[in-house]
């Protein structure tokens, strides 16, 4: 009998919970964003990419940094659910649904930037019937299509014994569950948890995890392809697959652990995520941003050696010139900050890890943008007789809207994920329970 009650409040925790006063603004304030990207947007398409502060030399601005920066995040998904899943970790059972739901947000909007920098979006179907295999960018087509897919199933299929659930709890009073009783019944209707279904799940939740894996790294490899192919001082360099992977791995990790800290204050839920949990995942933060920096070093102090003269104005405009306060507040908050706080153990509390992580979003999203940015406007041959504006770039009010309007809609899918789902697996954490207490 106090088995079953223990059961039924763990259930009754871990169930997904209405919006508050605090969650129905938070909600209004991401809707009001993409609103105004969404208006932004309608203006590129009336008025051309000329409302944008691209021109010939920046042809790759603010659009392509979020394209990175999206592609990058996604893969906490493989490396949280994947990796740790085949590892047999089982400390991270109470962060997988978290890093699935970021992942899957991440890979959508990813898709949608890439489409907005297209300018006309039906030059996406032109991909398909015109691609050229010898392109990385149907390279990058090819990967992000497979990887969405398999980021959903890896969503879906775990979720499918807690949708049995939630179906359960149709009788309630709790009206949530009544007006979203027909979406959970058209997902997981024929879900009866059988032995033979849990075999069968649990292999097919493997081989996803397996699958994953290379496609994750293919995704971040070749996308760093579609500068290092491109003949230009800083992107001409063998060492961009591993320092794209790396990279991808710390902001994954960093979105992770901002995550963690707001469910876990904002659905009180202290007994599942613990300190604990923050502890091992800042270690390995900190393990991940050292990685990054040792990466960042190589790709940086080589060149900065050689000083080759095509390189000379793109390091200086880094290192000392108008991209110095970017560059150096993305090394410094972005990494070496973050490796501060988390390698003493009450850095790795949760209040110190949550602004640990926010360092390394931040820091991250602008060094996708320094990635881009300073590259193409130090061309190896050099600008003359063009327009002033030519060699300079700042994004217009429209690449600004529509940028941060896509970051919102991510954010936007995690939290209506959230509102929708359990974030913490509820059966996977109720098998624990019994595993603990046998």
């Amino acid at each position: 009998m106090e088995n079953l009650n223990s059961e039924e409040k763990i259930i009754q925790d871990l169930l997904p919970q209405g919006f508050n006063k605090s969650g129905r603004i938070w909600t209004g304030i991401l809707i009001a964003l993409c609103l105004v990207g969404m208006f932004a947007y309608y203006r590129q398409l009336r008025y051309g990419l000329i409302v944008t502060s691209m021109r010939d030399y920046v042809s790759w601005g603010i659009y392509i940094s979020n394209f990175v920066f999206f592609v990058a995040i996604s893969l906490v998904g493989s490396l949280i659910t994947a990796v740790f899943r085949l590892s047999k970790v089982e400390w991270s059972t109470p962060l997988t649904r978290i890093a699935e739901m970021i992942a899957v947000a991440a890979i959508i909007f990813a898709s949608v930037i890439i489409i907005v920098d297209m300018g006309s979006p039906e030059r996406f179907y032109n991909l398909f019937i015109h691609g050229r295999v010898q392109s990385p960018i149907i390279w990058d087509v090819i990967v992000i299509t497979t990887y969405f897919f398999i980021s959903i199933l890896l969503l879906y299929f775990p979720l499918l014994p807690d949708i049995k659930i939630l179906i359960g709890h149709k009788e309630t009073k709790d009206h949530r569950f009544k007006y979203l009783f027909k979406f959970y019944n058209f997902l997981g209707s024929f879900w009866k948890g059988t032995p033979e279904q849990f075999k069968l799940s649990e292999r097919a939740i493997n081989i996803l995890c397996i699958t994953i894996i290379p496609v994750a790294f293919s995704i971040h490899t070749v996308t760093s392809w579609l500068f290092a192919t491109t003949y230009r001082p800083g992107w001409d360099s063998t060492n961009f697959g591993a320092y794209f992977i790396s990279g991808a791995f710390l902001v994954g990790g960093g979105a992770v652990l901002v995550a963690m800290y707001v469910f876990r204050k904002a659905y009180h839920l202290e007994k599942y995520i613990t300190e604990d949990h923050f502890e091992k995942m800042g270690k390995m933060v900190v393990l991940l941003a050292l990685l990054y920096l040792y990466f960042n070093i190589n790709e940086y102090l080589v060149p900065a050696f050689k000083m080759k003269k095509s390189e000379e104005a793109h390091l200086t405009g880094l290192f000392t010139g108008e991209f110095a306060p970017l560059f150096w507040f993305a090394i410094l908050v972005g990494m070496i900050l973050p490796i501060i706080i988390l390698l003493f153990k009450k850095g790795r509390k949760p209040l110190p890890v949550f602004i640990a992580g926010i360092m390394v979003v931040v820091g991250a999203w602008f060094k996708r943008y320094l990635i881009v940015t300073p590259t193409l406007l130090h061309p190896f041959l050099p600008m003359t007789n063009v327009p002033e504006s030519y060699r300079h770039y700042f994004p217009s009010w429209e690449e600004w809207a529509i940028a941060i309007g896509s970051l919102a809609g991510a954010l936007l899918v995690i939290t209506i994920l959230a509102r929708i789902f359990p974030i913490i697996p509820i059966h996977e954490t109720l098998t624990e329970q019994h595993e603990t207490a046998e």
